[in-house]
């Protein structure tokens, strides 16, 4: 049970998913997989095709509170899940 939740904890202080993301920012012929909270934030950032959607803020916001140890990030991944969807980027959240 120890073990379980220094694991639990690792993932929540590194922001891992556990589940990637993959999606599509930019060309059809490039998809990207989204593993933690910082590759989130990175495409949220840089590779977004919607600068100015609500949903992306959201997503923003969710990643900032993770990295901030306010939030799991799990909250992170949903937030993105739905700004991606909304962007029309989301091409799976599994693998």
């Amino acid at each position: 049970m120890e073990q379980q939740a220094k694991v639990l904890e690792g993932r929540v202080r590194t922001g891992h998913f556990r589940k990637p993301i993959v999606i599509q920012p930019g060309r059809i012929d490039r998809d990207r997989v989204v593993v933690s909270v910082c590759d989130a934030a990175e495409v949220l950032l840089r590779d977004w095709p919607k600068p100015t959607s609500e949903r992306r803020l959201a997503a923003i916001r969710a990643c900032l509170a993770v990295m901030r140890g306010e939030k799991p990030p799990r909250v992170a991944r949903q937030a993105f899940i739905v700004a991606a969807k909304d962007a029309r980027i989301l091409l799976g959240d599994q693998i």
